[in-house]
């Protein structure tokens, strides 16, 4: 199955894959550890490291609390490993380690206890989180039997449940609430009802939250094989639209008839189009059938793009986002007819704005902004039953570059969220056809010789054009020619500029 999510650790590496039982790697790593942590310290591991051993996941990251100087004990730490220190949080005494074991990144989240261990996972976030063990016990078998479980967290794991440990969670940190949705995602739980009850209540505590910290949950739950269900959960427990106060406009607006959804739900469902798309989940079966697909495809949109996360990732965010412009643009004509003119391009602004708060990478937001803007480009690039032409692929090209299969496949995740329940076998074959012709001649494109037939400098001797805008006019003709299948030769390529020179008057040389 082709995964949009973020990579997943190489074999060997984490726990074991079996409920309760460490990894060879992991035990290696905690005896590595324990003679390099002061006793006196009582390191402890905790939070989602212990989660994960319990439920057998593979992790990366190990969780531990010490009774003392955590910042210091990881400097110390850093320096016995080869690692490099990151203090993450001075005030609270959080900082991480990270290095290598052998050929295998890890990190190593060292907390200092503010009171004692009770107190401190009274502290934590969900039940699931709030367990802890010591980290002499993991390099021996038994060590689930020595776990400290005050809040009955191994019980809801047993029963998939994210559950709050206090009512007051969230309002002790706002991220809190992106993060039961996303636990519920990436775990496949459920969220309490009384906690979801708790979310509900504290919902603006996420306005004191740092975009940073909502952008990694949000990214996160997106980059599951689940995000359409839990971007609905989102919106059920009114974080959606506190996240993207700008989505919460299109809820209501109508859209032309050939639209299944409003303007909000056609955004939301557009991450499922994608999703099931790069996923291959679509159900029904014959909607893959007609869409072009390939290990180049694939590793395409496994891609790792920014801030971590994939092409398919980013292109679920950019889905989410793509329409955000249609309630602005919204006009009504005299017979009836609903028009958005203008809304890609206002979009991409849009959306650029979303992602600045977001504090999203740069790459990341060009991405999306490029593809929210030609968007609607696929469809308008072909006349009735005729395709695009080479010469308006090549133009696609120009103006998409490397945004152009992400464009692509939005356009087809947004064909399908418009047509819902109403699409139709034929003329989803006639439009993927279309898209299809596009990505192949792109392909053919690309691989053709990259050198020119003629440079400016050919042009200039040649045939007497200045230095400027008209003389790069002129080159790209040349190029649409090439790409188009209409010259193949440096003559032609030159006999092509000199009928595209319009002589100025007044002047001995042609210009373009």
């Amino acid at each position: 199955m082709v995964s949009a999510a973020m990579s997943k650790p190489s074999a060997g590496s984490g726990v074991s894959g079996v409920p309760g039982r460490l990894s060879p790697d992991t035990i290696s790593l905690v005896r590595r550890l324990i003679p390099l942590i002061d006793d006196s310290l009582e390191p402890y591991a905790v939070g989602g490291f212990l989660r994960d051993a319990i439920l057998g996941r593979e992790t990366r990251d190990l969780d531990l609390t010490v009774s003392g100087d955590a910042i210091a004990a990881a400097g110390r730490l850093a320096q016995d490993l080869g690692g490099t220190l990151v203090p993450l949080d001075t005030d609270r005494g959080i900082a991480r380690v990270a290095f290598q074991q052998p050929g295998v990144a890890w990190n190593v989240d060292i907390a200092s206890l503010h009171g004692d261990r009770l107190h401190d996972l009274a502290r934590r976030d969900f039940t699931i989180d709030a367990m802890t063990v010591p980290l002499q016990a993991l390099a021996g078998q038994d060590w689930p039997a020595e776990v400290t479980d005050p809040f009955k967290g191994r019980k809801d794991l047993e029963q998939k449940v994210v559950r709050a440990v206090d009512q007051n969670a969230f309002m002790e940190d706002g991220i809190r609430l992106l993060r039961a949705v996303r636990l519920a995602a990436v775990l496949d739980f459920t969220i309490d009802e009384d906690t979801q009850g708790h979310i509900r209540r504290d919902v603006s505590a996420l306005d004191a939250v740092s975009g940073e910290r909502v952008r990694d949950e949000l990214l996160a739950i997106l980059a599951t094989s689940n995000a359409l269900k839990h971007v609905y959960l989102l919106d059920h427990l009114g974080l959606l639209c506190r996240v993207v106060p700008e989505l919460e406009q299109g809820r209501g607006v109508t859209q032309p008839r050939e639209h299944y959804w409003d303007v909000f739900t056609h955004n939301v469902e557009t991450v499922g189009a994608v999703e099931g798309l790069l996923e291959r989940t679509w159900q029904p079966q014959w909607v893959l059938d007609d869409v072009a697909w390939s290990d180049d495809l694939d590793t395409h949109f496994r891609q790792i793009i920014a801030d971590g996360h994939t092409r398919g990732t980013i292109l679920k965010l950019t889905g989410l986002l793509h329409d955000i412009a249609k309630p602005v643009t919204r006009t009504v004509e005299e017979d009836g007819r609903i028009r958005f003119l203008g809304h890609s391009d206002q979009g991409a602004r849009m959306a650029s704005a979303v992602l600045n708060r977001l504090r999203l990478s740069k790459r990341a937001s060009n991405l999306i902004e490029t593809v929210i803007e030609h968007h609607l480009r696929p469809a308008q690039m072909s006349q009735g039953t005729e395709l695009a032409t080479p010469r308006a692929v090549h133009r696609y090209l120009r103006s998409a570059g490397d945004a152009a299969v992400d464009i692509l496949y939005l356009n087809l995740a947004d064909y399908l969220a418009a047509r819902g329940s109403r699409l139709e076998r034929d003329e989803w074959s006639d439009y993927t056809a279309m898209v299809t012709h596009i990505l192949h001649t792109s392909q053919v494109q690309k691989e053709a010789p990259p050198s020119r037939l003629v440079d400016g400098n050919d042009l200039i001797r040649a045939l007497g054009l200045d230095p400027g805008p008209d003389l790069g006019r002129v080159l790209e003709l040349i190029a649409e020619a090439r790409a188009a299948g209409e010259i193949s030769t440096a003559d032609e390529a030159l006999a092509l500029a000199r009928n595209a020179i319009v002589p100025q008057p007044g002047s001995p040389k042609g210009t373009a």
